[in-house]
Formats: C-alpha cells, structure tokens, sequence
C-alpha cells in the first residue's frame, strides 16, 4: 500500500494534503489517492471499519446484541462514508439512524433511552451529563434519570 515512487505529487501538494486524501479514503469513504493501489487500500479500509465496529460494540453491547447477525452489516452500510467521532458518538448516531427509519430494536431503544437520560448529545459535540431530571422516550422504552440514577421502565 506504498505509494508509486514513480509518480510524483500533483504541483502545490504538501505532505499534509496528501496525508488527508490518505485518511480519507480510509475512513470515511474518499476515493483512492494517486500512487495507491485500490485492492490494498480496501484491505485497510474494511480492517479499519471492522476494528470502529468492535469500539462501537463495546460502548453499545445491547444494541449490537439486539441486532445481532445483521450487527456487522447495518455498521458497516452506515458508517461506510461517516468519519468516526469515537464508539460513544458514533453509536450514538446509529441508534439514532435506526430509530428514524424505524428499524431498531427493543434492546437498542432501550439502551439508548438510558442514555438520552443520562447524557446531553447534540451530534455535534461530545455527550455532556445531564445536571437535572430527565425523562427519555425511545420507540416504548422510556428512561427516568433523577439524581443521577437512571431508571428503565419497560411499556
């Protein structure tokens, strides 16, 4: 995956511009820059989504058990073209996308109505605690967090 030392680099192009197209064909989606060859690239690229599904597993084990055999597949369609923000966030913005196209599960709903309770997101900056009561509705789950305990109630 080394770049073709027999082509030079475009006229103006610094190291950082390269680097850039380098990062974006990576992770979220750019096409190959010049003097990559496509095969190893797409090795890279589909090792590196796999590795950010892991992280999003971590942060979100009931949406992705919810999902279960389809879990690889609906990450990867969704974060094909979408630059990572951090498993949080970007799990985040999954259960989101799920719950507007009405395909997220229960366990998922209910997980993330824990943490529309818990946590402030506005999927632009990173989730803040909330610092007063809150009430979250998620496809029928709905969380209570008073106090900074959080309480599930299942409809």
């Amino acid at each position: 995956m080394s770049a073709d030392p027999d082509e030079p680099p475009a006229p103006g192009d610094t190291l950082a511009e390269r680097q850039a197209r380098l990062v974006a064909a990576l992770v979220a989606g750019g096409p190959p820059p010049p003097g990559f060859a496509p095969a190893p690239l797409a090795a890279a690229r589909a090792a590196l989504l796999r590795k950010r599904a892991g992280e999003v597993a971590r942060h979100w084990p009931l949406l992705t058990a919810a999902l279960g055999p389809r879990w690889p597949s609906a990450f990867l369609t969704w974060a094909a073209d979408r630059p990572t923000s951090g498993g949080l966030r970007d799990g985040w913005d999954l259960a989101r996308a799920l719950r507007d196209r009405a395909e997220l599960p229960p366990l998922g709903a209910e997980e993330l109505a824990v943490r529309e309770a818990t946590l402030r997101y506005d999927a632009r900056r990173a989730p803040r605690p909330r610092r007063f009561p809150a009430l979250a509705r998620v496809d029928g789950a709905v969380a209570v967090q008073l106090a900074g305990r959080v309480r599930l109630l299942r409809v």
